[in-house]
């Protein structure tokens, strides 16, 4: 038994979610869209494994080679990225410091993301564009101030990212990262969402990430150093998580910055994010086009 996948999806130029299915995707928005016109209303109601469920008695409408891929949740209030989240990836950085005392973050905007199997654009501005494989929460019940025993609650399902990240310009200020973080286009969110179901789903999902077939991010989220119970308790001081919110928890070592020369992507190229149970976030690479 597959665990039930949950995709928002283009066809025929409409927007639409649906359950993905041995043969195809059924469409749900068809079915329940008066209630909940997207994903996000699906989550804010609790109703991912009601809808998800429903699927199972239905043919599918739509050949997935038919579909356009999209993120899953569309203009989510809040997409918060955790920086040097994995051993290796602080090590990595070579100032002798040990593990921070708390995450390294940043926000992004919907617009700097894809959804899957759509090409990751490299901009005009540099070629310094680069992967990072990331396993991603999405806040299912609002709460501020989130105790880290009850952290775990608020999540209403799982998906990958793709955070690619334009190298020099995250380097460009004193001491932000937005800038390199945020071109049009440059990171994948998707396939789909998997409803969560409990702690051992995601304890300890191993992450790759692969160039043209080649593994280059390899790593356990056990090994995180800021856990799931805590990144939620933490950033829930600071701001209200909502239903919808998207969280990318860290990246392994191994993206390609860090290689001597480094390996930046380039046109053909193709990034396959991969997590157990989850499945493969696909994406080619293009220039942007004058």
């Amino acid at each position: 038994m597959t665990s039930h996948r949950i995709a928002t999806f283009s066809v025929g130029g409409s927007i639409k979610y649906g359950a993905i299915v041995e043969d195809g995707i059924v469409d749900l928005s068809a079915r329940f869209g008066n209630d909940y016109p997207t994903l996000r209303e699906v989550i804010a109601a609790g109703a991912l494994q009601k809808l998800a469920g429903e699927a199972a008695g239905h043919s599918p409408d739509h050949a997935i080679d038919a579909v356009t891929w999209l993120p899953p949740i569309p203009a989510p209030e809040k997409i918060i990225c955790i920086g040097v989240n994995y051993p290796d990836r602080n090590a990595e950085y070579k100032d002798g410091q040990d593990a921070p005392k708390y995450p390294s973050m940043f926000m992004r905007t919907p617009r700097s993301f894809v959804g899957h199997n759509t090409p990751l654009v490299r901009p005009r501005a540099s070629p310094q564009l680069d992967y990072e494989g990331e396993v991603v929460l999405v806040i299912g019940k609002a709460g501020r101030h989130i105790p880290q025993s009850a952290a775990l609650d608020h999540i209403a399902a799982v998906t990958l990212c793709n955070e690619g990240t334009i190298r020099d310009w995250v380097r460009h200020a004193k001491f932000n990262v937005t800038q390199g973080k945020n071109f049009d286009a440059t990171g994948s969110l998707g396939p789909w969402l998997v409803p969560y179901t409990g702690e051992s789903q995601i304890a300890d999902i191993r992450l790759t990430t692969r160039v043209n077939g080649e593994t280059r991010q390899d790593d356990r989220t056990g090994r995180l150093i800021f856990g799931f119970r805590y990144l939620i308790n933490y950033i829930s001081t600071f701001t209200t998580l909502v239903p919808g919110d998207v969280i990318v928890t860290g990246t392994p070592t191994g993206a390609g910055a860090r290689f001597d020369p480094p390996r930046y992507l380039k046109p053909g190229d193709v990034i396959e994010v991969e997590a157990d149970n989850i499945g493969v976030l696909r994406n080619g690479v293009i220039d942007e086009t004058p």
